[in-house]
């Protein structure tokens, strides 16, 4: 019989085109070969043109989830996707303190790909006053960065200056992603725990495709923290891994087609 694979919980709304929630966390784990497992938050309707809808799941049934897996199964690493209202987000907490899971990775899905806020003030004071302070690692890109601290990120310092505001909120380490720094040619990501700052470069694509890339990202971290990964490596796989999926990405429908985590069933398999 088999062992078990590290075991990773996505805390996320679903999308019902399949390239970005819980649907594009969950085949980035199966792609780093962890076993997957979902508390959903939220039901949207969804395609490739964007979110027409959606319906939040209530939030004692988003911790009872929570409190499924990890009292039964057990949860290595966890991250977080859309978490839709302030009675979510402290739902979340609440259990967080109720039951152990591992290292905690916090992707404060806030805004929409053309920046538009996506949570109520109220639910984002919960993001920095409840959860930050639970999180290993919060991923925020620039427009999640300028809702949550107001800063207007354009500039490689200015990552700096935002990564030193967001630690300032309580989470152990963050990662202020770069891909919306339009006029920089690189994609620089800076990961700070309050003392060091360490730069992770990539390539910028030219691709309309992105989709389900932060998503991808967290997952992709959260499986390597699972593994018992410390956070700058697991950090580094997962860009690595990002950068590749990007690279990979593929239309879909009409609108902005998913990055691919398919690469990996194509011949590397490193772990």
């Amino acid at each position: 019989m088999a062992v078990a694979p590290p075991k990773v919980l996505t805390i996320a709304g679903s999308d019902s085109g399949g390239g970005a929630g819980l649907q594009a966390d969950l085949r980035t784990l199966f792609a780093c070969g962890v076993h997957g497992m979902t508390a959903v938050t939220a039901v949207t309707v969804q395609n490739s043109l964007g979110v027409t809808g959606y319906t939040e799941i209530p939030p004692e049934v988003v911790a009872a989830q929570v409190e499924a897996v990890a009292t039964d199964i057990g949860v290595d690493a966890a991250k977080t996707g859309m978490l839709a209202s302030a009675a979510i987000i402290e739902a979340v907490a609440g259990v967080l303190d109720r039951v152990h899971i591992g290292p905690f990775v916090v992707d404060p899905v806030a805004a929409s790909m053309h920046g538009n806020q996506l949570l109520a003030d109220d639910a984002l004071d919960a993001l920095r006053t409840l959860l930050f302070p639970r999180a290993t690692l919060v991923t925020p890109n620039l427009d999640e960065v300028r809702l949550l601290t107001g800063l207007d990120v354009r500039s490689r310092a200015d990552q700096r200056k935002a990564a030193v505001a967001l630690h300032a909120m309580g989470p152990q380490w963050v990662l202020v992603k770069g891909g919306h720094l339009w006029d920089d040619p690189e994609c620089l990501d800076v990961l700070y725990d309050g003392s060091e700052f360490i730069e992770l470069l990539g390539p910028r694509y030219d691709v309309k495709h992105t989709h389900g890339s932060g998503d991808t990202l967290a997952s992709a971290i959260a499986s390597q923290l699972a593994r018992g990964a410390d956070v700058p490596a697991a950090v580094r796989f997962g860009k690595d891994f990002v950068v590749r999926s990007v690279a990979a990405a593929y239309p879909l429908g009409a609108g902005v087609g998913p990055v691919s985590p398919l690469w990996r069933l194509e011949g590397d398999h490193r772990p």
